[in-house]
């Protein structure tokens, strides 16, 4: 089984999604477009893919030229009933991909957040394993609208639209489950810049890593959603 990770920056890799790959026996192969990598020329051959964040923004293709082949392979994907997972400006290109617009957030969101379920996403599938709240780390400033006929899954304080799953194969993680120690480190050290005051930025970039339980909890999470993910048929 394949695992394709498209990877935008490089600073900001699988990280955990990796070891679950490879407890899992899948095999894990790569798009790097920071390295000037392009997609594939089609979805083929890939059981799952995964779509990574990155500090750009989904209409950044002046500066990114890479977003427009990465944006029609992302649809091609979903044309092939591909189960996908975004994550950050991941989310926010298959929600782009699945017809939905990406824009501004009211806030900036950076730090250790509740998480809260939407109780409309109760009914959903994804509902046995999704907890009613849970922590995780954000580091956005831009938004989506659910794509037509997705399901509502989480928001935050300052965030309406934290999580959405499409088709039943589709998912959109506006948050980081991802995200071990040593990520998080050098995420925080390469976007140092966004740590300027507001509502929902904490600014202390020290405490970004503090505390295994959160990693732990937000670890197990990711490795059940990916487990349910990855078994779509």
């Amino acid at each position: 089984m394949r695992l394709h990770i498209l990877q935008h920056v490089e600073f900001e890799g699988p990280a955990q999604i990796a070891e679950w790959a490879a407890a899992k026996g899948w095999t894990l192969t790569f798009t790097r477009f920071f390295a000037g990598e392009q997609p594939p020329p089609t979805p083929a051959g890939i059981d799952f893919l995964v779509v990574m964040g990155g500090p750009m923004r989904v209409r950044d293709e002046g500066r990114h030229p890479w977003l427009v082949p990465e944006k029609k392979f992302i649809r091609n994907a979903v044309r092939a009933d591909i189960p996908i997972l975004g994550i950050c400006l991941g989310a926010q290109l298959l929600a782009i991909a699945l017809g939905a617009r990406v824009y501004r957030n009211a806030y900036r969101e950076i730090g250790w957040y509740p998480v809260k379920q939407i109780p409309e996403g109760r009914a959903s599938p994804i509902a046995a394993i999704w907890p009613e709240e849970f922590e995780a780390f954000h580091w956005h400033g831009d938004t989506f609208d659910l794509p037509p006929g997705a399901v509502h899954l989480a928001r935050t304080l300052g965030c309406k639209h934290q999580a959405f799953l499409a088709n039943g194969r589709f998912l959109g993680l506006q948050f980081h489950l991802e995200t071990t120690p040593e990520s998080l480190s050098i995420l925080a050290r390469e976007c140092d810049h966004d740590l300027m005051p507001d509502v929902f930025v904490q600014t202390d970039a020290g405490a970004f890593v503090s505390g295994s339980a959160r990693f732990t909890r937000c670890h197990q999470l990711l490795d059940a959603i990916l487990d349910w993910l990855s078994g779509r048929e």
